[in-house]
């Protein structure tokens, strides 16, 4: 199972000639499974489904930007129930439409269905406190629905934080947050041990956006895979790269780099 969790910068830097790098990228990878940030979804314009085509089922987020902008998830499988979380805390995240998605993915490997949950917490650089809350809400609605299902879990996204960072400390169980803790694995750690692997790297890409110019090249975007019964993760990661890292035909497809993680499912039930 591949799954890929890049975050499309909207309609920004003039998406039209974007779209061809974005799209080439997608029919190179053939992603199983989704999550997307910043895809603007509006009367006139679908980005997920321009990108895309009809070959996937899609579901978008409804808290969205006044252009359209947010989260979606698509999935070469069905999609079943979508749970759908509001993660603006507080007055600081009210300008920003904070938000997870959570659904079952239907997937071809026996019953319970795949739990993809889809994380954008808000950006602005001085909002850890934030984010950590938000990650707490997420990851605890995703702790109360697998104490009564037992699905697996992978949770990605655009996180806006690096691994040091609070609230990716909580995620990764190295620490508690709100009287509770949860552990997941970095499919990026997990392949690539501590190299930086930037996600966000304005001193790469010549599209970052004026305000973020001469910031610090970073990993931010993540695919994590829920540890089970104690343990390990409760699936194996073979494979996790970053993608649209370099240009095609001289055009960068975002300001963001994707990651893109090869997973083994659990057996098929008998």
């Amino acid at each position: 199972m591949r799954v890929l969790t890049q975050n499309l910068l909207g309609h920004h830097h003039d998406w039209p000639r974007r779209r061809a790098a974005v799209a080439s990228w997608v029919r190179r990878l053939k992603p199983d499974v989704l999550t997307l940030q910043e895809a603007v979804v509006t009367g006139e314009h679908d980005q997920v489904l321009d990108i895309l085509g009809d070959t996937y089922h899609v579901t978008q987020h409804p808290l969205r930007e006044p252009d359209g902008s947010g989260i979606s998830i698509a999935s070469r499988w069905p999609i079943g129930v979508v749970r759908e979380l509001d993660l603006r805390s507080g007055p600081r995240t009210a300008d920003f439409p904070a938000s997870a998605q959570i659904a079952d993915i239907h997937w071809p490997y026996g019953d319970p269905p795949l739990l993809l949950v889809n994380h954008k917490p808000s950006f602005r650089t001085h909002l850890e406190y934030e984010r950590g809350r938000q990650a707490v809400l997420t990851a605890s609605f995703v702790e109360e629905i697998v104490a009564r299902t037992g699905q697996q879990v992978v949770l990605a996204g655009d996180f806006d934080a690096t691994p040091t960072a609070e609230s990716l400390r909580f995620l990764r169980g190295l620490q508690a947050l709100d009287g509770t803790s949860v552990a997941y694995r970095d499919a990026w750690e997990l392949t690539h041990g501590d190299e930086p692997g930037p996600t966000f790297a304005p001193s790469v890409v010549p599209i970052v956006t004026e305000g973020w110019c001469g910031d610090l090249d970073r990993r931010i975007d993540y695919v994590l895979i829920r540890c089970t019964g104690g343990r390990g993760p409760g699936m194996r990661v073979t494979e996790c790269e970053r993608v649209l890292d370099t240009p095609v035909d001289g055009v960068w497809g975002s300001d963001h780099f994707g990651v893109t993680a090869v997973i083994e499912p659990p057996q098929r039930n008998a």
